[in-house]
């Protein structure tokens, strides 16, 4: 079994602002990041779909403690996004100072700007490399 939608395509795409995910043939549950086999139904027919980019914070977390190799990013906040298509993404919020975010920011919309669209961090100590994460601002 092959991977429809490989984590460096997920990641190239997100370097030109563009957000994918996959649409399972057999319940239609729409699922990103990229896996191998739906979690809702187990079926492996997955096709690639491009996201909205937009939808509401549901929570999130302030770290004031990075993974080694990258204490210089923080703080910085991280939002767990319900997109408009379902599912649930996390990604940096931009739009607000770490030092004072609260949960006022739970409900509110968002959108992966066109001028910010996803950053690419620098790999920490653990990982194997660089990846791309989604950042989210308000939509206005």
């Amino acid at each position: 079994m092959e991977y429809t939608l490989t984590f460096d395509e997920y990641n190239r795409a997100l370097k030109k602002n563009r957000l994918l995910g996959l649409t399972c043939t057999k319940c239609s549950a729409v699922i990103t990041p990229p896996v191998m086999i739906c979690p809702a139904c187990g079926a492996g027919d997955l096709e690639v779909k491009e996201l909205s980019g937009r939808g509401v914070i549901q929570t999130f977390t302030v770290n004031f403690v990075a993974p080694l190799g990258r204490e210089s990013e923080a703080p910085y906040t991280v939002v767990m996004v319900e997109l408009d298509e379902g599912p649930w993404i996390m990604g940096n919020l931009v739009d607000v100072d770490p030092a004072v975010v609260n949960m006022d920011i739970i409900g509110k919309r968002v959108r992966m700007g066109e001028t910010i669209g996803a950053r690419v961090f620098p790999g920490d100590a653990y990982s194997a490399g660089d990846a791309c994460r989604p950042l989210f601002q308000f939509e206005k």
